[in-house]
């Protein structure tokens, strides 16, 4: 089997190098994608194990619906970079636009920069560690999983949450519905600790970040408030 592979978009089309990487007889299981100019879409719906690196920037919805693969983005990307996925990893180097992770089941997502809006919203089981900040609504209706933020965090963060679980090390804008501050309990502490590890950032101090979570307000029906349903 071929050490590694390389598929250039500058010479192929986006649809011919992602039926190649979905190509059971594709004959490598480390490939290189080179000159993706910001193309939307590059390596979506993998479903084997496998390493794909991206050598640049991507647009929308990188990596999405992965499932056992690594994928690693040298670059940017654009909204919904690992959207949906199940397992496997997506580590990206740069930065990330809106909805990152959005819906994910499982799997590890990375972005080493910032995270704008919306990062994590409906996450339904991943991992997603930023090194940067995040933007406003993140987490929105997050229902389980754990979001690291080494930075800060902005306005309505995990509004509507459900048993997700979030750590923040900076300064959070404002706190969504039903979120709230949690302590930090040994497990806690040790959870988040392996997440950074995953992550490359086994020399933060857990103790510097806090724990969100849900007040678990939102799940019961009250009386008294009647006129408002």
């Amino acid at each position: 089997m071929a050490a590694t592979l390389e598929l250039d978009l500058a010479v192929s089309t986006l649809r011919e190098v992602n039926a190649r990487l979905h190509d059971p007889d594709l004959g490598a299981d480390d490939v290189v994608v080179t000159h993706p100019a910001g193309r939307h879409s590059v390596a979506v719906g993998l479903n084997r194990p496998m390493t794909v690196t991206v050598k640049g920037h991507v647009g929308y919805y990188a990596a999405g619906m992965n499932q056992s693969a690594d994928v690693v983005v040298e670059g940017n990307v654009g909204v919904g970079v690992a959207e949906n996925m199940m397992s496997g990893s997506v580590w990206v180097k740069g930065s990330a636009s809106q909805s990152a992770g959005a819906t994910a089941h499982g799997g590890l997502l990375v972005v080493e920069g910032d995270a704008a809006a919306r990062c994590g919203i409906s996450m339904k089981g991943v991992d997603i560690v930023v090194g940067g900040s995040i933007g406003h609504m993140s987490a929105f209706m997050a229902q389980a999983g754990r979001l690291v933020v080494r930075g800060d965090a902005g306005d309505a963060l995990g509004d509507s949450i459900y048993e997700a679980r979030i750590y923040v090390r900076g300064t959070v804008a404002s706190l969504g519905a039903d979120c709230v501050a949690k302590e930090m309990r040994p497990e806690h502490h040790e959870e988040l600790a392996t997440l950074l590890k995953s992550a490359g950032y086994e020399d933060d101090d857990t103790h510097a970040y806090t724990r969100y979570g849900s007040a678990r307000s939102l799940y019961h029906f009250h009386v008294d408030n009647t006129s408002a349903y």
